[in-house]
């Protein structure tokens, strides 16, 4: 995928009156008032081969090209379940397949569940969705006065205007915690909102965070028993669960990193109603069914309607054809590309953890579904295996005459710029690159990310204020919008090979500002210059430290003064972020905060906290000696020296303890909660974390 124009697969994602009023939802429909799912006949009769040919053909495709480890997929055609697969492998050591009744994370197709949750309590008159939340919340509190104007609403359109997402303690190995909410209410009470609620909708994980906290108030009950006796249990989905559950851990597909083949432990995403659900895809095709044509076992219909509604439409959003990200209440896309050619409503949300990823897909009016589920993968290439397959069956059931072909592209044809463009040339960020534009009047423009200058992009200009891409599949084009920022928005199409085409347009870089610095602020800075800052506050169980190494670099750019990245330097310790990007490239903003404790430098970033690197130590040469944490439960961190390199170590790991050690690449070599070892060779120039409780110590030897 290309870099720099990041399209489509992405690996982690607006008040508009609903289409029945609130107050309607929340008084006039109760739960014994529902009827039971009218179930209609196909137009024509089909076996579902060909449809199941594809699916396998697909599944096969994640796992040969796309990583994935497993797959597992069901569709539901009028209530019934008519086909159900399985791919690859349950784990690389037994080599046997996954089952139908396999377990695997559903990640963010959890907020689907949440915001059905919502809508339940909105049914029963418990909740109106355009009341501000800290009124049914009044531990939500916020530094930016601004939070009290945010409602339910906006926590299920991705509207509220928090920053993003807060994970503190939230990607967790096996362990359940609930501290994550705790930490966040902590958080929140300290920190600021990135744009007016309701202005736009960005993906936002913590309004869903903040949504689950919301039913557990209202419920009176833990969302884990609330899923299970309003959800779970009335559609009969047995194989659903969350961390907080008691269930065989052993039916979850084992997980893998890249790079690690050793099977991870269980990961539990204690964020739930963000991101923590365990599923199957046929318990979820039987989920799918509250959202289909005259459905409402849990459900009224004006709750099922108000979900599907465009919410995205009433705020900032770039204008344009269908695209992957359309978003409703809970869902990532209502107008979903390719089922919109066809005149055809398509609800659509997916889910990427950092072991499980899936897709939802429904079409309401056809009374169809297809779930698809994998370790590895992406949520985003499932989600192209459902399209394909689901076109299959309708085109085999005769509600669609034909599959429309790929879009094709031509080579575009070069023109010169007019002078009025020239406006446009300079920096432009989104969360995760800065970049310059430099327009060439004889008609091109050059992308270049300024952090990494060897990396250029050329467009070639076609008229219009379109620059192409040299293959013609996607263009950029800018936009000086009401709010006073000009963006560059993408357009086009994306195609992974052997599983489909994506269509895309959405802005995804905003212009910077000159931000011009004292000698003061400009030399603080500079000293933090290319340093890494390690993150110190994460539980012993965290997913993060088994990843990658858990740290920030300080990169600064000799061309763009007054930035680290997207953040606008304040301060000799301070920068804030700038961004205000809706869809998905404005998502998990954070902004930047040093300050001294014990003499030494850490960071806060998005309330968590890392330590410099001028404040750590060169690990000990001693033959044997003993690493102990802090007081205040600090990770500690050391750097591996000359003398150690190439050297094996062994240690003693206290209890609730866990130890990781990265290469100078920042590869994650060991980790003892993955690995199950406690004996490792340190590499070159590499880092050694030990994290526990307050006052834990490692004993650590040198062996041969």
């Amino acid at each position: 995928m290309n870099k720099k124009i990041k399209r489509l697969i992405y690996v982690f994602p607006i008040i508009f009156s609903m289409l029945f009023p609130s107050t309607a939802l929340a008084s006039s429909v109760t739960t014994s008032d529902m009827s039971q799912m009218v179930t209609t006949t196909p137009s024509k009769s089909t076996d579902y081969t060909t449809a199941s040919d594809l699916a396998k053909a697909k599944a096969e495709a994640l796992l040969s090209m796309y990583g994935a480890t497993s797959v597992q997929y069901a569709l539901i055609d009028h209530g019934k379940i008519v086909l159900s697969g399985q791919a690859g492998v349950y784990s690389m050591e037994s080599g046997k397949s996954p089952a139908k009744d396999t377990l695997y994370g559903i990640g963010s197709i959890s907020k689907v569940f949440t915001a059905t949750a919502v809508m339940q309590l909105v049914d029963e008159g418990k909740i109106n969705l355009d009341t501000p939340v800290y009124k049914y919340l009044p531990e939500f509190q916020m530094a930016d006065s601004r939070y009290k104007a945010i409602t339910v609403r906006m926590l299920l359109n991705h509207s509220s205007g928090l920053m993003g997402s807060t994970y503190a303690n939230s990607f967790s190995f096996a362990e359940k915690s609930n501290s994550c909410f705790d930490y966040l209410l902590k958080y929140l009470k300290t920190s600021r909102l990135k744009a007016d609620p309701g202005m736009f909708s960005v993906y936002c994980n913590d309004g869903f965070t903040l949504a689950e906290l919301l039913v557990e108030k209202i419920s009176g009950i833990s969302f884990t028993q609330y899923i299970k006796d309003n959800i779970s249990t009335p559609l009969t989905m047995k194989n659903t669960f969350t961390p907080n559950n008691d269930f065989s851990r052993s039916r979850l597909a084992k997980g893998y990193f890249p790079g690690i083949q050793y099977t991870l432990p269980t990961e539990a995403i204690n964020i739930i109603g963000t991101g923590g659900i365990y599923s199957t895809a046929e318990d979820m095709c039987q989920f799918a069914t509250t959202f289909m044509s005259n459905s409402t076992p849990i459900l009224s219909t004006e709750a099922v309607n108000a979900m599907a509604n465009p919410e995205y439409r009433s705020g900032l959003w770039a204008e344009g054809p269908s695209s992957i990200l359309s978003y409703g209440l809970g869902w990532d896309s209502v107008d979903t590309y390719p089922f919109t050619e066809y005149g055809i409503k398509a609800l659509v949300k997916g889910g990427d953890t950092l072991q499980y990823h899936g897709s939802l897909v429904v079409l309401p009016e056809e009374n169809m579904a297809m779930t698809v589920l994998s370790s590895g993968g992406s949520s985003t290439l499932n989600q192209l295996l459902a399209q394909e397959v689901l076109l299959s069956v309708l085109q085999e059931k005769g509600s669609i005459s034909e599959i429309h072909e790929n879009v094709t592209f031509q080579e575009p044809v070069m023109i010169s710029v007019p002078d009025a463009l020239a406006k446009y040339n300079g920096f432009y960020a989104n969360r995760d690159e800065v970049v310059s534009i430099t327009i060439n009047p004889e008609g091109t423009l050059t992308m270049k990310d300024i952090l990494s200058p060897e990396d250029l992009l050329t467009f070639i200009h076609t008229g219009d204020g379109k620059f192409y891409a040299p293959d013609g599949s996607y263009y950029l084009s800018f936009s000086e919008l009401y709010n006073g920022y000009t963006y560059i928005k993408v357009s086009g199409y994306s195609e992974a090979p052997g599983l489909g085409q994506v269509v895309q347009s959405e802005y995804q870089y905003q212009k910077l500002e000159a931000n011009p610095l004292s000698n003061q602020v400009k030399t603080a800075w500079q000293k933090r210059n290319n340093k890494n800052y390690f993150m110190v506050d994460e539980a012993y169980t965290s997913e993060l430290y088994a990843i990658y190494l858990p740290a920030l670099k300080i990169s600064l750019s000799d061309e763009l003064e007054g930035y680290y990245l997207d953040a606008k330097i304040t301060g000799k310790n301070s920068a804030k972020t700038v961004l205000q990007i809706p869809a998905m490239n404005g998502r998990d903003l954070v902004d930047y905060q040093f300050y001294i404790k014990d003499n030494k430098e850490y960071l806060e970033a998005g309330g968590t906290h890392y330590i410099s690197e001028d404040a750590i130590s060169t690990f000990s040469t001693k033959s044997s000696f003993t690493c102990k944490i802090n007081k205040s439960g600090e990770a500690n961190w050391y750097k591996i020296g000359k003398k150690s390199e190439g050297k094996k170590i062994q240690v003693t790991v206290p209890k609730n303890s866990s130890f990781s050690v990265y290469d100078e690449n920042g590869a994650c070599i060991h980790n003892s909660l993955v690995f199950k070892s406690n004996t490792v060779t340190l590499p070159k120039d590499g880092y050694i974390v030990f994290v526990g409780n307050a006052n834990a110590k490692f004993k650590v030897s040198y062996t041969k």
